[in-house]
């Protein structure tokens, strides 16, 4: 099942995907920036991730305004070229952005991983899954109970998610990463 779940998503355009998420995207927009959801809208991207159906599991959806910074013009005294306005990218991925969003909201709860939803002219919108450490059954977890330990608090904020680990190069053979003979 979940092989074909994974390959709708693959090109939304080419199934049912787009014409789902045009009628919930509407919908979305209204609600909160950051929103507890049920269950994920990619069970089968979840589940890779490390999500599991069980308590102390809680998965949110967010959204991130699209795009580089917005500065405000300056009046006076600089050539238009050295206004700094337009094309001020963030070194953060919007993707970063929204896991340390959501973790500032839960601030009792870690990130374990994040994953795309879906995207507009406007918004892109992330479903983040968060683990709470204090939980029985995550401390009983064998698989899952590293992220009880003391030193895995904040991970998201020091750049330990995924994410985090490849907006600072630390991912693969690319420019930017530690060679390894």
């Amino acid at each position: 099942m979940y092989k074909y779940i994974r390959d709708a998503w693959k090109n939304p355009s080419d199934s049912f995907v787009k014409e789902l998420m045009q009628e919930r995207a509407p919908i979305w927009r209204r609600e909160s920036t950051v929103q507890r959801i049920d269950r994920p809208t990619r069970i089968d991207k979840a589940r890779s991730l490390g999500y599991k159906a069980k308590k102390g599991y809680i998965v949110v959806r967010t959204r991130i305004r699209r795009g580089g910074r917005r500065k405000s013009r300056f009046t006076a005294g600089r050539k238009p070229k050295r206004m700094g306005v337009k094309k001020i990218t963030p070194i953060k991925s919007i993707k970063r952005i929204a896991e340390e969003r959501v973790a500032r909201r839960y601030p009792n709860l870690e990130v374990l991983n994040s994953y795309w939803v879906w995207e507009d002219g406007k918004f892109k919108f992330f479903e983040v899954i968060l683990v709470d450490p204090s939980h029985p059954s995550i401390k009983n977890d064998k698989n899952i109970n590293w992220i009880c330990e003391k030193q895995h608090t904040g991970r998201v904020h020091r750049g330990l998610t995924s994410e985090g680990k490849k907006t600072r190069g630390l991912r693969g053979k690319g420019k930017g990463a530690e060679k390894v003979r």
